[in-house]
């Protein structure tokens, strides 16, 4: 059976960097012929062997025996197939028994930050910042369907007419999402937010030119001196990844207990209690809201709490343990700035108690918050926490705020990267003399610098 002829579709560069594109076709066919092989040799296998008692022997071992059995199927279908193409059939075949099917490939290279299936035939990745589209495809809804249920099965969750929406994750720890049918209408879609294989260290960021040295320094000081950090941005900016880093200056002595909707940090001390938000079960009931695990974190006896991300009533719960003495906590809120992210905190306190009046809700979140760190993508893939901004407190009846370091944009080189500067406003933050008492000093100079980037 030959292969179809195949071309790359325009939306990936036709340069060294698609050689990762290139490497899938030896994974990949269009050919509706081989999909029905492929899928036929699967069903039977299913039907034949017996994997439950299979699944008592070593990993390899049990791949072992399926590839075998694979291979006797190959043989028994009575296809003209080429050596390379018998290894690709067995390839797909095992990887839809073990993995992901069509996904595996993508799976392996690490250097796909995002995995966006729109249909069963359009498969797009991010790459260095950028989108492409993949030449891997599902055979049909249903395939793909299957492959969802795979995923979100692994973690106790489930998806389907009554519940077409989940979030789930990857063993990894790769974020999860998929909507399907009533609500997606070109039928199921899925998409995979990539961790890598481990997280960014905060002086990769600085090599990454995320951010300066001196704001290293700056934010190291913070989260040592027990400071409460709010990490702003949009969606991809790089939000959970600037978190995972700058936890890993909480000292190795300190308990920590995690709250996420679906767990993704990547902490590296001992002494953690991780816990994960629950959607409800076929009934409606039994659901778990990150509300109340905040909540219940503070019978835990945490020196630090951590939620993954504010975006509801636990806002107001989260500023109350700010409140009452668990200094240092840290947790990530989607805005398109500082101030917005001051705005949307005051509406999701405010969801939670409605008679609260908005200067109460002011007031609690001028004492609660003593940093925000917001973080930025730009046009070209490149991610820069674009302000370090004090919240200073009450003046009248507003929030007020300093910055203390920003990113300025200033233009864009001739090949599309963007061109700016970080900058040190001067301002010398009025916590400063918290970073003292932890032991931290600084000169003057470093409120006063600036770093060119192009």
């Amino acid at each position: 059976m030959g292969t179809s002829q195949i071309r790359v579709s325009p939306n990936v560069p036709a340069t060294r960097e698609a050689g990762w594109v290139m490497r899938l076709f030896s994974r990949q066919s269009f050919s509706a012929e081989y999909q029905e092989l492929k899928f036929a040799i699967h069903k039977q296998l299913i039907h034949r062997i017996n994997l439950e008692a299979l699944s008592i022997l070593p990993e390899q071992q049990m791949r072992n025996e399926i590839r075998q059995a694979v291979e006797r199927l190959v043989d028994e279908s009575n296809t003209p197939l080429s050596m390379a193409e018998r290894e690709r059939v067995c390839a797909e075949v095992l990887d839809e028994v073990f993995g992901l099917g069509p996904l595996e490939p993508l799976l392996e290279d690490h250097s796909i930050s995002d995995i966006l299936v729109s249909t069963p035939r359009l498969v797009y990745v991010e790459r260095a910042g950028k989108l492409y589209r993949t030449p891997v495809e599902f055979k049909d809804d249903a395939h793909l369907l299957r492959i969802i249920e795979k995923i979100v099965s692994r973690v106790g969750r489930r998806i389907d007419e009554s519940s077409p929406m989940v979030d789930a994750r990857l063993p990894d720890g790769s974020r999860v999402n998929a909507v399907i049918p009533p609500v997606a209408v070109d039928g199921p879609c899925l998409s995979i937010r990539r961790f890598g294989r481990r997280p960014l260290s905060a002086n990769e960021l600085v090599d990454n030119l995320s951010m300066t040295d001196d704001m290293l320094k700056l934010l190291h000081a913070c989260v040592a001196a027990r400071l409460n950090i709010i990490v702003s941005g949009g969606t991809g900016a790089g939000k959970t990844t600037l978190l995972n880093a700058l936890s890993t200056f909480i000292p190795e002595s300190e308990r920590i207990v995690t709250i996420e909707d679906a767990a993704e940090l990547q902490l590296q001390q001992t002494h953690i209690v991780r816990m994960e938000a629950r959607p409800p079960n076929i009934e409606g009931q039994g659901a778990i809201k990150i509300r109340q695990l905040v909540i219940n974190a503070l019978r835990m006896r945490p020196d630090r709490i951590i939620v993954g991300e504010v975006r509801s009533e636990e806002a107001l719960d989260m500023m109350q343990a700010m409140n009452t003495g668990h200094d240092g906590s840290l947790t990530t809120v989607h805005c398109n700035s500082p101030r917005d992210a001051i705005s949307r905190l005051e509406v999701m306190m405010g969801m939670a108690n409605s008679s609260m009046s908005i200067t109460s809700i002011r007031q609690q979140v001028s004492s609660a918050i003593d940093l925000f760190v917001h973080v930025s993508r730009f046009s070209d893939g490149t991610r820069h926490i674009t302000h370090i901004t004090e919240c200073v407190g009450m003046e009248r009846d507003i929030v007020t705020t300093q910055d203390i370091f920003l990113f300025e944009r200033t233009g864009v080189s001739p090949d599309g990267r963007v061109i700016g500067r970080f900058r040190a406003t001067g301002i010398r933050p009025k916590f400063y003399e918290k970073l003292r008492t932890a032991g931290f000093q600084f000169p003057p100079e470093l409120f006063q610098s600036v770093v060119e980037i192009s």
